[in-house]
């Protein structure tokens, strides 16, 4: 045998035994870890949680680690396999073309990444300058957010309450605009594959989303109309309650049963809205009222003078403006009467009023006066 190709057979033999031998390395090293993991997983390994929700708890962070062990070892193993071949290849002549051609199959896509890399770092200079304005641009807005928020900075005919939903509109605006900045110097961007996917999802946001669009810009036209804010007593429709909460698609009210009732800002934009807080805010209170039955024989001023009194003597009635009182129907047998009384507990209306009826009750029966009305049916004979 020529001493040459036997020199060629030995460095080949040297370089499988150690492959062989490092592949085996690797094993053993990595299933140690994966042994020393599994026998100590409550030591090292603690369950991951979001406030009171648990996302991982051991088990499964475990299960994940072996995962990534048995993944990092079988990749090592194939990439030393690999190395080894065209080694082996390139010692013999004859087969140093086929090592070379084994070798740019390996090198070609490093060289393809490396230079990527390299000529692509203009491009993410660019996008995390502007990543950097449009962070510190976003502070400022919340900066004065939270002072118009909270009085300290005034802007006239700007309400404080406009301040939150102003910022994060402008912020939506901003991240927007931002993509669009950032996407001609993303990887590709002009590949028809990076375009195809890009429309595809719009066109499954735009599909997907029609309504939570419709709500959300509900949600900004209701925030700069201000028909209501947070803890005012409003009516929707039939129901009748205090509004807890108001984001930018839903509105949600509690009814005095505290009964929780959730509106689309779409519906709540399409109804009509009655706010009992406002006219307690801004004039005298909200009027309160209720309807009393009596017939012709009693004078109209003492029916008059029993309501004011009852309705004085209840609490959260202001003293000023007086209550008074209105003569809503003249029916058949019996004069319909309303007594009106002012108050500004909006949030105990239904208290005003239950204590309202006991005290008419009250003065009716102290003076004599029976609440009941007649009624006559009138029978034919035929």
């Amino acid at each position: 045998m020529d001493a040459t190709l036997l020199k060629e057979i030995i460095e080949a033999s040297l370089i499988l035994i150690a492959s062989i031998l490092i592949i085996v390395g690797i094993n053993l090293l990595f299933n140690h870890i994966s042994k020393t993991m599994t026998s100590s997983n409550k030591k090292y390994i603690k369950a991951i949680k979001f406030k009171k929700y648990q996302i991982f708890d051991e088990h499964q962070i475990l299960r994940g680690i072996l995962l990534l062990i048995k993944f990092i070892k079988y990749s090592l193993s194939l990439l030393i396999l690999f190395l080894t071949v065209p080694l082996i290849f390139g010692i013999f002549p004859e087969t140093q073309d086929f090592a070379n051609t084994l070798w740019g199959y390996f090198l070609s896509p490093l060289k393809a990444i490396f230079w990527g890399i390299l000529n692509y770092i203009p491009n993410l200079i660019t996008i995390t300058i502007i990543l950097v304005v449009v962070k510190y641009v976003i502070k400022i807005l919340k900066i004065l957010s939270n002072e118009i928020e909270k009085g300290k900075l005034v802007i006239k005919g700007f309400y404080p309450d406009w301040a939150k939903p102003t910022y994060r509109l402008l912020k939506y605006l901003i991240c927007i605009f931002t993509i669009a900045l950032i996407y001609p110097y993303l990887p590709n961007s002009d590949s028809r594959v990076f375009q195809g996917i890009s429309i595809f999802v719009g066109v499954i946001i735009s599909l997907g989303s029609t309504t939570a669009i419709g709500n959300l810009i509900a949600g900004l036209m209701i925030t700069y109309m201000r028909p209501f804010k947070i803890g005012d007593r409003i009516k929707v429709g039939e129901n009748v309650g205090k509004v807890v909460e108001k984001n930018a698609v839903v509105v949600k009210i509690e009814t005095d049963k505290k009964e929780s009732i959730t509106f689309p800002n779409m519906t709540i934009l399409t109804s009509n809205i009655t706010n009992f807080s406002s006219s307690s805010e801004s004039g005298d209170g909200l009027i309160i009222h209720s309807n009393v039955t009596y017939n012709y024989e009693v004078d109209w001023r003492k029916i008059h003078k029993l309501l004011i009194t009852a309705a004085k003597k209840t609490s959260f009635i202001e003293e000023t403006p007086e209550p008074f009182v209105l003569q809503k129907e003249l029916d058949d047998f019996y004069c319909v009467y309303e007594i009106n009384a002012y108050t500004k507990e909006v949030d105990k209306v239904m208290q005003v009023y239950s204590e309202l009826h006991k005290n008419i009750q009250d003065v009716f029966s102290k003076a004599g006066l029976d609440l009941t009305s007649p009624h006559y049916d009138i029978i034919t004979n035929k």
